[in-house]
C-alpha cells in the first residue's frame, strides 16, 4: 500500500455549485435548501457537486460521460416528517409507502431519474442483473426478489437503486459496453467484497473488462467516525493483513489513532485505540477490493463526504443515534 494513495483518481474542483431547477415548483423546502450550504468537506479532493433546487450529490468520476448519470440524494427536499425528515426512502423503519413513493417523485423530477429499481439489501454480495420487468418492484408493485445488495443493468433508461445510512455506495460504469453497476457495501459486503462480486457478475453478463472500468466510493461514514469492535477488526485483518504488513493476524500490530486522520488517506484500514477498540477505514477497504477486482487505480475514486459528519444534512445511523431514515444511490444509463 505504499503511496498508493498518489494514484487516486479525484477531482480537484472545490466550489459547491447549486443549479436552480427553475421548472420543479416545491416553495416549502427553501429553509432547508439553504442549509445544505453547510455540508461540511474533507480538506482534501472534493468528488462530488451540489445540484439542484431538491440538493441531490453528483458523483463526478462520471462528468465525462454523457450516457451515464450518478447521484447520491441529501436528506433534503421530501415530504417525510420527524426521524425521516425529509427526503427519506425506505419504509422498513416506519414512514409510510406514501411518502416514500412521493419522496421518489419529488427527487426523479428533479435528478430527472425514472423507472427506479430497488435493492433488497441485508449485507449479502448477492447482485441481481435488473431487466424491464424489475422497475418498480417494492415501490408500486410487489417485490419478488431478496438478499440483493447489487444491482447491474446495460438497459437504459433504468435506475439501479441502494439505500445508506453511513454505509458505502460503490458505483461502476462500463462504457465500452454500456453497462452499470451499483451496489451497498456494509462492514460485512467490504470484508465479502461485493465490489469484486459485481466487477464479476458485470464481466460474465456484458463482457466487461475491469480494466476499463470507471467506478465511485460515494458518500458514508470516515475513518473519524467509525469506530468498531475487535470482532469486526480481527475480521479485517483476517482478509486485508497482507497489505498492511501485519503478521499472524495479530492486532497489537495495528497502528494506534490519531485525532482527525485525513478520511481520504486510503494507505491504512484500521487504527487501534486505548479500549480496545477499532477506527475502520472503509473507504481504504473498498479501494483494496475494487483493486483486487482488477479496477485501475486511476480509475476509482475516493469520496469528499462523511454522512456521520453531517448527520443534519445526510442520514447517519452512527450520527443520529438509529433514529434516521435512508439516503439513496442512484445510477441510471441515459
Amino acid at each position: 500500500m505504499n503511496n498508493i494513495n498518489e494514484n487516486v483518481n479525484v477531482n480537484m474542483q472545490r466550489e459547491i455549485n447549486i443549479k436552480m431547477n427553475k421548472e420543479f415548483n416545491y416553495n416549502d423546502i427553501e429553509h432547508e435548501n439553504n442549509e445544505i450550504n453547510k455540508l461540511v468537506r474533507f480538506n482534501k479532493n472534493t468528488t462530488t457537486t451540489i445540484l439542484n433546487k431538491v440538493p441531490y450529490i453528483n458523483i463526478d468520476a462520471f462528468n465525462n460521460f454523457q450516457r451515464v448519470k450518478a447521484v447520491f440524494s441529501t436528506r433534503i427536499g421530501g415530504i417525510s416528517q420527524g426521524q425521516f425528515k425529509s427526503m427519506n426512502f425506505c419504509t422498513h423503519l416506519g414512514d409510510s409507502i406514501e411518502n416514500v413513493r412521493k419522496n421518489f417523485e419529488i427527487f426523479g423530477e428533479a435528478a430527472s431519474l425514472n423507472n427506479f429499481v430497488l435493492s433488497k439489501q441485508t449485507h449479502t454480495t448477492n447482485v441481481r442483473k435488473v431487466l424491464k420487468d424489475d422497475i418498480g418492484k417494492g415501490l408500486v408493485k410487489p417485490m419478488d426478489y431478496d438478499n440483493v445488495d447489487g444491482l447491474i443493468t446495460n438497459i437504459r433508461n433504468i435506475t439501479l437503486s441502494t439505500f445508506y445510512a453511513d454505509c458505502v455506495p460503490l458505483y461502476f460504469y462500463d462504457p465500452i459496453h454500456e453497462a452499470i453497476g451499483l451496489s451497498h457495501s456494509g462492514w460485512k459486503g467490504t470484508v465479502n467484497n461485493i465490489a469484486r462480486a459485481v466487477v464479476d457478475a458485470m464481466t460474465s453478463e456484458y463482457n466487461t473488462n475491469p480494466k476499463e472500468l470507471i467506478t465511485a466510493i460515494g458518500p458514508s461514514i470516515c475513518v473519524n467516525c467509525y469506530e468498531v469492535s475487535s470482532d469486526v477488526a480481527s475480521e479485517f485483518i483476517r482478509v486485508y493483513g497482507q497489505y498492511l504488513n501485519i503478521k499472524n493476524n495479530d492486532l497489537s500490530d495495528v497502528p494506534w489513532y490519531r485525532e482527525n486522520i485525513d478520511s481520504q488517506d486510503i494507505n491504512n484500514i484500521l487504527y487501534q485505540k486505548p479500549d480496545n477498540k477499532f477506527m475502520l477505514n472503509l473507504y481504504a477497504a473498498n479501494y483494496i477490493n475494487m483493486l483486487s477486482a482488477g479496477v485501475l487505480p486511476n480509475n476509482i475514486s475516493i469520496p469528499d463526504l462523511c454522512t456521520c459528519h453531517n448527520k443534519e444534512l445526510l442520514f447517519s445511523h452512527r450520527g443520529n443515534m438509529g433514529k434516521r431514515g435512508n439516503l439513496g444511490a442512484f445510477m441510471m444509463l441515459k
